[in-house]
C-alpha cells in the first residue's frame, strides 16, 4: 500500500501539517475570532431590540429592525465565511474544534462589556481549551484527495450516512415539534440540540460546496453537476435554522452558558458526521485516533469549567443581593439606625 493513501505517524510538526491543513488552520482561527465577537455584538443588540419589542426569545423578530444587530450578523457572516473556507482545505476533524477559541474570545468579551463574571476557574477553562485545541491541531489527518463534487455525492448516498442524516432529521423535528413550544423557554438543550443536529449536516454539505468551488477556482468546473446546487439549498436551509434558533437560545439563556453547551453538542456531532461520511480516522494510526479524542475531552473538561465556573458566579451574585437585602430590611425593622437587633435588645 502506498503511502498516499495510508500516511505513517508524522515525526515531527513539519511533517505533521500539510500545506492545506495550515490553510485552514489559519482560516479557522480568523474564523473563532469573528464568531466569539459576534455572540456579544448579536447579544446586545438582542437585548436593545426587546426593550422596545417583542423578544426573539418568544417568537419576536424585532430585532431585525435593531442596526446592531445587524452589525453582529455581519461579523458572524465574515466568521462563517473563513470557516466555510476553512472545510475547503482541511478536515472538520481539524476545522470544526478549534471552535472551542471562539467560547473564550465569547466568555472573555461577556465578562468585559456583558458584565457576565468570568471566575478564576473559567479562566483555568480557557486554557484547558487552548491545550486541546492545540493537541488536536498536531495530530489532525491529512484532507483527502478529492477530484469531484460527485465523489462527496457518493460517499454521502452511503448507508451509513443515509441513517445518520435520517435519524438527525427525525430528531430535529421531534424537538421542534413536541419540545421546543413546551420546554423552550425552560430548558437550554432544545433549541441548542435543534441548532447542533442541523448544524453537523451544515457542516457536512459546507464541506461538499466549498470542495466544489476550490475545484472550480483551479480550473474544474464543478457548477455543472447538479450535485453542487443539491449540497447549496442543503447550506441555506440549514444555516437558516441554525441562525433562528441560535437566536432564541441567546435571547432565552446566558451567553456563557449557551456559547460552551452549543460548542460542545455541535463539535461532537459533526465530529461523528465527518468521521462517517469522510472516514477520518481510516487514514490515522490509533494513536493518533486516541490522542484527538484525549484533545477533545479537554476542550470539553474546559468548556464544562466555563460552564458550572458562570453557575458558580451567578450563585454568588445572588447570595450576595440576598445578603444585601436582608441587611436592609434589618435596618429597616430596627429604626433605620443601621443598629444590630442583639444590640438594641441589650440596650434595654
Amino acid at each position: 500500500m502506498s503511502s498516499t493513501t495510508s500516511p505513517s505517524p508524522p515525526t515531527s510538526w513539519r511533517e505533521g501539517m500539510s500545506s492545506d491543513n495550515v490553510k485552514g488552520l489559519v482560516l479557522a482561527l480568523s474564523s473563532s475570532v469573528f464568531i466569539g465577537a459576534s455572540f456579544i455584538v448579536k447579544k446586545k443588540g438582542l437585548k436593545k431590540a426587546g426593550a422596545s419589542g417583542v423578544r426573539a426569545g418568544v417568537g419576536g423578530y424585532s430585532y431585525l429592525y435593531e442596526p446592531l444587530w445587524w452589525v453582529g450578523m455581519i461579523t458572524m457572516i465574515v466568521g462563517e465565511v473563513a470557516n466555510f473556507a476553512a472545510y475547503a482545505f482541511a478536515p472538520a476533524i481539524l476545522v470544526t474544534p478549534l471552535g472551542a477559541l471562539s467560547i473564550i474570545i465569547s466568555a472573555a468579551l461577556a465578562h468585559v462589556i456583558l458584565q457576565e463574571k468570568l471566575h478564576i476557574f473559567g479562566i483555568l477553562g480557557c486554557v484547558l481549551c487552548v491545550v486541546g485545541s492545540t493537541t488536536i491541531v498536531l495530530h489532525a489527518p491529512q484532507e483527502c484527495e478529492i477530484e469531484s463534487v460527485t465523489e462527496v455525492w457518493d460517499l454521502a448516498m452511503e448507508p451509513a450516512f443515509l441513517m445518520y442524516a435520517a435519524l438527525v432529521i427525525t430528531a430535529a423535528f421531534i424537538l421542534i415539534f413536541c419540545f421546543i413550544p413546551e420546554y423552550g423557554q425552560t430548558h437550554i438543550m432544545v433549541y441548542i440540540g435543534v441548532c447542533s443536529l442541523v448544524g453537523s449536516l451544515s457542516v457536512m454539505s459546507v464541506k461538499a460546496l466549498g470542495i466544489a468551488l476550490k475545484l472550480t477556482l483551479s480550473g474544474m468546473n464543478q457548477l455543472i453537476y447538479p450535485q453542487t446546487w443539491l449540497f447549496t439549498f442543503v447550506v441555506i436551509t440549514c444555516v437558516l435554522t441554525q441562525m433562528n434558533y441560535l437566536n432564541k437560545a441567546l435571547d432565552t439563556f446566558n451567553t456563557a452558558v449557551v456559547s460552551p453547551i452549543y460548542y460542545v453538542m455541535f463539535t461532537s456531532l459533526t465530529i461523528l458526521a465527518s468521521v462517517i461520511m469522510f472516514k477520518d480516522w481510516d487514514r490515522q494510526s490509533p494513536t493518533q485516533v486516541v490522542t484527538e479524542m484525549c484533545g477533545f475531552v479537554t476542550i470539553l473538561s474546559g468548556t464544562f469549567l466555563l460552564h458550572k465556573t458562570k453557575d458558580m458566579a451567578d450563585g454568588l451574585s445572588t447570595a450576595l443581593c440576598l445578603r444585601l437585602s436582608k441587611h436592609s430590611e434589618d435596618d429597616i425593622l430596627n429604626g433605620g439606625e443601621g443598629i444590630p437587633l442583639k444590640r438594641q435588645e441589650s440596650f434595654r
